[in-house]
């Protein structure tokens, strides 16, 4: 990820959408049952939240409404619904998150297949989405311009799944070697 090109007379403007969508981002996160219900198709940024023993040696910020819950990704879509509906929930194949998650539940077995690149057997891909069910909840915020949103809070929150646009220092060792670990469970 990139961080879009800011002119200097549009920051306050970027500043301010960037802390709305950090205001709606910080609501009570929902499980997927209902997120799946109430997300739009409008473009925007997203979270995931889990409790602390959910991944406990990768440290988010917590939620403020939730102290129990902390942010693990933070992400953008054009259309919020299709993004978390047909790519988070489904296929491991477009999903940086799944892959992430699957990497770093490889002690629980997750199989995987080569096709154009590596993905999720099918009935892991079931799985995983369980997973998720059980172990993740979402909030999100709309807004018409999410990749400049998102580059701004992931700089300043970094979530320890994000990787891109994360400052080095930041980057958690644990996840790149999980992204390693799935990248090479499968090989052409």
């Amino acid at each position: 990820m990139t961080a879009p090109e800011i002119r200097p007379a549009d920051l306050p403007a970027a500043r301010a959408r960037a802390e709305e969508a950090l205001r709606q981002l910080s609501d009570t996160p929902v499980g997927l049952d209902v997120a799946v219900k109430r997300l739009g198709r409008a473009s925007g940024v997203y979270a995931w939240w889990a409790g602390p023993s959910v991944f406990p040696d990768l440290h988010g910020p917590v939620n403020p409404n939730v102290p129990s819950l902390r942010m693990l990704y933070l992400g953008r879509a054009t259309t919020l619904r299709g993004r978390i509906l047909r790519n988070h929930l489904r296929r491991s194949g477009s999903s940086t998150l799944r892959r992430t998650l699957a990497g770093l539940l490889v002690s629980e077995g997750y199989r995987t297949t080569w096709t154009d690149r590596v993905v999720l057997i099918g009935e892991d891909e079931t799985r995983l989405t369980a997973w998720m069910h059980a172990n993740l909840q979402l909030t999100w915020a709309q807004d018409a311009e999410p990749n400049s949103v998102e580059a701004n809070l992931v700089r300043r929150l970094h979530p320890p799944l994000n990787v891109s646009g994360v400052d080095p220092e930041h980057v958690q060792a644990a996840v790149v070697d999980a992204k390693h670990r799935y990248n090479a469970s499968a090989q052409p």
